[in-house]
């Protein structure tokens, strides 16, 4: 009830014209015909009652507020269409149906209400968004924060606990620094609006508070719900060092971070630039929509000014227009849209404009970059292969393990995968140590896995481009190219240690770097080929090569099944546009179902490949789903450019029209779903509104709808179809 009454109050305000005209009928009720004035007869209006006056003044405040929004709306470059409105409610004063003008009133002022209820239902995803926009940052003002190679610690001998990177540790803030509502809280941090915050200034953001601007995390660790940014329904575990953005709630704990962009360029803000500047285009089938209510209009006039002559009875021209409505087009339309763009919203889609949307439903010809679309962002371990003939007493997981940890610490292309899977490994080891099967021998227990909850690692040191090598619990590890691996820390390859049972001869050692071109052919021999689309790092430990990860470009789990759902959505045409070599592209290709396949391509060839289908004649709307930073200019040419993201970069995309924030591929078939159940439903409330007006204008001018009840049916017809153009909400795809 009170949301009830909360709403109704709203709508009064926005419209108050709605709670004028509920209010008119009580006098036009009780004294409608009370002329205390005498006999005195007005032209058109005759002599109307003090209830009737009453009425007549409402309605010339409706006519000159309507005839005001007209102008406005031809200001705008938009068909002011309302003299339907105007007409019917000037006809029934002038044929004196002053209970008819009171109920035209009333529809049009609740016909308003309704249309703003409409759109803010329609846009309530959008305004979701809005609304959960930080607007204050606690900056914290202690000495020495902030401020890099200051020493401000708290020793006498002038010695300083400063990390180096301007900000001093200090202890945790207490439980009532942490509720903000004391003085020791305030004692940390100052409250200032988020346009305050200037990068470099460090940031507290409070349990369950938004992260009020981009940067980076200085506190050990946080947990952060991104469901506001990218629709990740999990909250995302981060580390120190890792960037945190705009618009992630903070969890159950206080965190410390260094803010790295003004609110102004922060994530969060491109994302609501891209739902302002959607909620603020009008599509093209909405301006349409807009022109075609001219010629409805011509028509209810011209069916009225038939009933009348035909008829000779004045009434039925207000009869025929009271039951004249156009806003199945000039509002049904509009919240079928903008409820459409909501949708995709909450489904972690942003369009730049409407138009995108009435687009998304056309495309029939989807060109998708491979790597980082098609695939995972980074090649992921698929095997371990044991060197055969090394003689370890170690297994995959050990290799997994210890090549991960090192890894860890690496810029490489692959160290993300093999430090992923060194992490699994990691689990498995200590799962099976839980359940008693230690396999190692005793002197080797200390080997990750068998007893330590994490490995100790020292050491580190990264040869760019060969591979890198440090030291877990006491063994040496190296990772890398087989030349890195397989040599020892003078960087030649220790032979006989290689291939056992095989003697190194003088022959071999006069032969040098050709005696170990031989020996590593020999080694990926006894290894075995790899697949056209496969890489490796190869891993000694202790000076000894005992195996080699393979790794490759995995498809996305999903992607299958997503181009299989754009293929049942009656998606023509499907194609892969890669640089990468036309085997490894051909592989991916038939495992996600592509047929027509580019690979081997520059940026420009791709370019070239889809502005050639896009000037095909009798084409379709081509799209093409990329990253977004990679595939810029090919993003551009197509005519509709989808970016694909996690939501932690390139969010605005000057190149893209669609931005997927939650980085999932199901995401394409998804938009394209939604955007033909929108125009399916907008066609349908339009037409079967425009429909019924038609039948009772009809009906009317035949005398079989009374003036006062045409006024109700027309605002029931009002109702039945933006209440249908509402139904883009349901998730019925």
């Amino acid at each position: 009830m009170r949301k009830f009454i909360y709403l109704c109050s709203h709508l009064c305000v926005q419209v108050p014209l709605l709670p004028i005209a509920v209010l008119t009928v009580i006098p036009l009720a009780v004294c409608p015909s009370w002329r205390p004035w005498g006999a005195a007869d007005i032209p058109v209006l005759g002599n109307p009652g003090v209830g009737q006056w009453i009425v007549i003044i409402v309605v010339a405040y409706t006519i000159i507020d309507t005839v005001r929004g007209m102008i406005d709306d031809l200001r705008h470059g938009r068909v002011g269409v309302d003299l339907l409105a105007v007409v019917a409610i000037a006809a029934t004063v002038a044929v004196q149906e002053y209970w008819a003008s009171w109920a035209v009133v009333l529809m049009i002022s609740s016909g308003e209400a309704i249309e703003e209820y409409a759109q803010s239902k329609a846009e309530s995803s959008l305004t979701a968004l809005m609304t959960a926009a930080p607007q204050t940052a606690h900056v914290v003002r202690r000495p020495g924060v902030g401020v890099a190679g200051v020493n401000t610690g708290d020793g006498s001998d002038g010695s300083s606990d400063d990390r180096g990177d301007g900000f001093r540790k200090v202890a945790a803030l207490p439980s009532s620094a942490a509720s903000g509502s004391s003085d020791a809280a305030t004692s940390h941090y100052d409250t200032v609006a988020v346009e305050s915050v200037t990068p470099g200034d460090v940031l507290i953001v409070l349990p369950g508070e938004t992260v009020p601007v981009d940067g980076e995390l200085l506190s050990g660790s946080a947990t952060l719900d991104l469901s506001n940014i990218n629709g990740e329904p999990v909250p995302r575990g981060v580390f120190a060092g890792a960037r945190v953005m705009s618009g992630a709630v903070n969890g159950s704990t206080t965190l410390t971070m260094r803010a790295t962009e003004a609110a102004s360029d922060s994530q969060y803000q491109r994302i609501l630039a891209l739902v302002a500047a959607a909620q603020d285009s009008r599509p093209a089938v909405v301006k349409t929509a807009d022109v075609l209510a001219v010629p409805f209009t011509v028509l209810a006039l011209a069916i009225a000014a038939v009933a009348w002559l035909v008829s000779g009875v004045p009434t039925r021209f207000a009869q025929v227009l009271v039951l004249a409505t156009p806003c199945p087009l000039l509002i049904a339309a509009p919240v079928a849209y903008v409820a459409g763009t909501g949708r995709l919203a909450k489904s972690g889609i942003l369009i730049k404009t409407q138009d995108v949307l009435e687009n998304l439903g056309r495309v029939t010809h989807v060109f998708f970059d491979k790597t980082g679309t098609l695939t995972v962002k980074q090649p992921q371990v698929t095997r371990v292969e044991m060197l055969p003939g090394a003689g370890t007493h170690l297994n995959e997981d050990h290799v997994l393990m210890m090549a991960g940890v090192v890894e860890t610490y690496s810029v490489h292309i692959l160290a993300k995968g093999i430090a992923k899977a060194g992490t699994e490994a990691l689990s498995r080891l200590h799962r099976r140590f839980e359940e008693g099967q230690r396999l190692c021998p005793q002197p080797d227990a200390d080997w990750p896995g068998h007893g330590r909850d994490y490995p100790v690692v020292k050491h580190i040191d990264e040869d760019a481009g060969k591979g890198i090598s440090g030291e877990v619990n006491g063994h040496k590890v190296r990772v890398g190219r087989l030349s890195f691996a397989a040599s020892s820390e003078d960087g030649f390859l220790p032979v006989e240690r290689i291939v056992p049972g095989r003697a190194t001869t003088d022959g071999d050692r006069r032969s040098g770097k050709q005696g170990e071109g031989r020996l590593a052919d020999e080694i990926r021999t006894r290894f075995g080929m790899l697949a056209p689309d496969e890489m490796a790092s190869y891993v000694s430990v202790d000076g000894h090569l005992i195996a080699r990860i393979v790794l490759r470009d995995v498809p996305r789990a999903n992607a299958k099944s997503a181009l299989a759902s754009l293929r049942g959505l009656g998606v023509a045409k499907l194609s892969m546009l890669t640089g990468d070599k036309r085997s490894s592209a051909a592989i991916i290709a038939s495992e996600v179902g592509i047929d027509d396949v580019h690979a081997e391509l520059f940026p420009e060839d791709k370019v070239t490949a889809v502005t050639t289908a896009t000037v095909t004649p009798s084409r379709g709307v081509t799209m093409m789903v990329g990253d977004g930073v990679n595939d810029a200019p090919v993003l551009a040419a197509a005519d509709i450019g989808m970016a694909m993201t996690d939501g932690t970069s390139t969010a605005a995309s000057e190149s893209a029209q669609v931005v997927i924030l939650n980085d999932d591929i199901a995401a394409v078939p998804r938009a394209i779903a939604i955007a033909r159940r929108t125009k399916r439903v907008m066609l349908q409330a339009v037409l079967a509104g425009l429909a019924l007006a038609l039948i009772g204008m009809v009906a009317a001018a035949f005398n079989l709808i009374p003036v006062v009840v045409g006024a109700f049916l027309q605002e029931a017809i009002d109702v039945v179809s933006i209440l249908w153009a509402l139904t883009a909400l349901l998730d019925r795809d």
